[in-house]
This record gives structure tokens, C-alpha cells and sequence, in this order.
């Protein structure tokens, strides 16, 4: 396994084709200042020109925190010239996780609150422990989820159940989360990252052609009527019809072995 800094506060873990992006800034329960935010869109960057990747998994070093969103005490200092200078660099952190182009898996445990709720909601998938609690709590300080709650809650759950969610700023626990579609997989206290992990490795066997275009089509297609959908679709198939990677695939299936996947 190795590993990689993107400034203070990110670590890049390789576990072969499984990158892990460790959010670590323990001192702050991963608070989203600007100098994390800074470095999270550069790893996102790093990653997504990665052709060896083929499945990116999101945690966190705090042992009762995945993240508690935005830096709040850093925003206190802040001008209104200092916000808005700021504004786009918060957005390249949900937004570098939100364009990776190969699968992603946010393992929470503890407070996943705010933009650290809304880094899960950019993932494809979100495994979380029994101590997860999860929430949009920006309009009981004045403002709006900014890092994509708005437009990604009410994609899994509705614009009803989202609405809700967000105008309460109300704080949902585990169990509850799972139930109403928040988290996707419930898992003992402690093995979130475990189990988010070898979730990765499952998909990561898997062709790397085939992952990066059936992520393209499922969010392209996404609220477009069926008959788009389906051409999107059909876009995705004719991007690895003629892959190295299909031909592989075929042939592993004829030969009954392992593929190896030539990512191409």
C-alpha cells in the first residue's frame, strides 16, 4: 500500500486499483476550510487522470466524524470579499468528488453533517456504521447547503422527503438514514471503512472501460425522459463495444478464467 499528501489536511491510500481518499484533519473533525478544500479538488484531480484507479473510496482519520461541514470558524473571519473569493474554491472540493469518473464509496461513521454530508451525497454509493448521523443543517445558520444538497438529496429521496430534510435542519441517525434511502448500506460500528473497502474491491474486479461508461450513462440519463435515456445508453455502449477491454471480457468468460483487464 502507498500513499500520497495533498497538502495538510488529504492522503491518497493505494490498495491496488483502489484509491482511498482519506480526509484528515483530526484537530477539526475534517471541517471544510480552504486550505482542505484546496487540496481535496487537487487529490480529485489526481485521481481522475489516474487510469489505474477503478474505484475511489472517501473517509475520514477522526475516529466520530466523517466530516462536520463547512469551517465555520474560519468563515467568522471572513469579509464578504473574503466569501466570495472563497466560494469557488469550496466548490471544487464537492465538485472533484462529485466528477470523479469511476465509481465512488463514502465510508461514514459519527457526524456527517453539512458539506460533510453532501461530499457522501457527490459519492455513488454511501456505507455507513451505526454510529452515523447525517443531516443538512445550513438553514438553521442563514444559509443554503452549497456543496450540491439541494439538487443531490432530492435525487435520492425525493423532492418531498428533501424538502423536509433540509428546511428541519434536523440531524437523522443510522438507522433512520437507511430506512429513508439517505445512506445506502448499514454496517456494524467500526467497519464502515471496511466494509466500504471491500465493497470497492468487488467492483474494482471488474472491467475499468466498462465502470467509467456505466457511471456516464447513470448520471447523463438521470431525469431525462426514457427514449434519451435510452440514447445516452446506447452513447455508453458504442464508447466500449470495441474495447480492448470487451474483448477481454468475452474472452475470459469463453476460456472460464480470471480477465485481465487491458483498461482500454
Amino acid at each position: 500500500m502507498s500513499e500520497e499528501r495533498f497538502g495538510e489536511f488529504v492522503r491518497v491510500r493505494r490498495h491496488d486499483h483502489v484509491a482511498e481518499l482519506v480526509l484528515d484533519r483530526p484537530k477539526a473533525m475534517n471541517a471544510v476550510s480552504t486550505e482542505l478544500a484546496r487540496s481535496l479538488a487537487a487529490a480529485c484531480t489526481a485521481l481522475a487522470a489516474d487510469r489505474d484507479v477503478r474505484v475511489v473510496v472517501v473517509t475520514s482519520s477522526h475516529e466520530r466524524a466523517f466530516c462536520v461541514g463547512a469551517d465555520l470558524k474560519e468563515r467568522n473571519s471572513f469579509s464578504d470579499a473574503d466569501l466570495v473569493r472563497q466560494r469557488p474554491v469550496a466548490r471544487s472540493a464537492y465538485t472533484g468528488v462529485l466528477d470523479l469518473p469511476m465509481p465512488t464509496i463514502a465510508a461514514v461513521h459519527g457526524f456527517a453533517l453539512g458539506g460533510g454530508f453532501e461530499l457522501a451525497l457527490s459519492c455513488d454509493l454511501i456505507v455507513a456504521d451505526s454510529t452515523a448521523v447525517v443531516g443538512l443543517p445550513e438553514v438553521s445558520v442563514g444559509v443554503v447547503p452549497g456543496g450540491g444538497g439541494t439538487q443531490l438529496l432530492p435525487r435520492r429521496v425525493g423532492a418531498a422527503r428533501a424538502a423536509e430534510l433540509i428546511f428541519s435542519a434536523r440531524r437523522v441517525a443510522a438507522a433512520e438514514a437507511r430506512e429513508l434511502g439517505l445512506v445506502d448500506q448499514l454496517v456494524d460500528e467500526g467497519r464502515d471503512r471496511e466494509e466500504a473497502l471491500a465493497l470497492a474491491g468487488r467492483i474494482a474486479g471488474n472491467s475499468p472501460v466498462g465502470l467509467r461508461a456505466a457511471k456516464r450513462a447513470l448520471r447523463l440519463g438521470h431525469g431525462l425522459d426514457l427514449r434519451a435515456g435510452l440514447e445516452v445508453e446506447d452513447a455508453a455502449w458504442r464508447s466500449v463495444a470495441f474495447s480492448g477491454d470487451r474483448a477481454e471480457g468475452v474472452a475470459a468468460f469463453n476460456e472460464k478464467r480470471t480477465p485481465r483487464w487491458p483498461g482500454e
